[in-house]
Parts: C-alpha cells; structure tokens; sequence
C-alpha cells in the first residue's frame, strides 16, 4: 500500500502551500508512508492526477488541485475532506 500526495512545488497559493504543508506534516507526524508526486516539476504526474479525480470530487470549473490523495491508484481526496473526516 502506498499513499500518494500529488502536490505543487511551485505554487503560487499560500492557501494551497498550507494544505499542502498541513497533509504532510499529518502523515510525517503519524508516520505514515507516502511519496510526494509533484505535479508543477512533472508533465506526467500532473496528467495522471487530473485523470484520476473521480467526476464527483472536480471542481465546478477549471482543474482539481493539489494536494490530492492517493492509495495506490484509489482516489482518497483532497486535504479539506480529509481534515474533516479526522474531526
């Protein structure tokens, strides 16, 4: 079983860096396994994430964005729905 966090080096958003930052302190914290899929440094990361949010779970417009969460290639969600599940 391998997490996988798709997320943006590069972004320009504090918002999305804090999510970012948050999903990854939380797994770091409970040590739990994952690999970071950056998707501002690699064409393919970011495609495959794109294609693989579930129809229910995009935005209403434009693109989902990171950070987005995998267990092997099933979709989790975002940083947002899994705080609150954590609630």
């Amino acid at each position: 079983m391998v997490i996988r966090v798709y997320i943006a080096s590069s972004s320009g958003s504090t918002a999305i860096k804090k999510k970012q930052q948050d999903v990854l302190g939380f797994l770091e914290a409970n040590k739990i396994g994952f690999e970071e899929k950056d998707i501002a440094a690699n064409e393919e990361n970011r495609k495959w994430m794109r294609e693989n949010v579930p129809e229910n779970s995009r935005p209403a417009t434009g693109y989902p964005l990171p950070p987005q969460i995998f267990n092997e290639s099933q979709y989790r969600g975002e940083a947002e729905a899994q705080a609150k599940q954590q609630a």
